[in-house]
């Protein structure tokens, strides 16, 4: 069951707020974008450990990282 054409919502949300501005001149994995995420969420936060970051976790755990780099990689070779 996918949303708006993305594996599923988590995954077309971060893509959309956090992941698509950015241009990436190389090509990426889904570790790295793990990495991105998690520093543009966690970073800021003053609170690491509170029920906030609990719900962030869990929402992050459904993104599928794989796609998201897979169509920025695409992206790439079409430039």
């Amino acid at each position: 069951m996918g949303y708006n054409g993305w594996n599923n919502y988590e995954t077309w949300r971060i893509h959309l707020e956090i992941l698509g501005d950015i241009n990436f001149d190389e090509p990426t994995n889904k570790y790295e974008l793990k990495d991105i995420v998690d520093d543009a969420v966690f970073d800021n936060s003053v609170q690491k450990d509170c029920l906030a970051a609990d719900y962030a976790r869990a929402f992050i755990s459904n993104v599928d990282f794989e796609e998201i780099a897979r169509t920025i990689n695409e992206e790439i070779e079409k430039q």
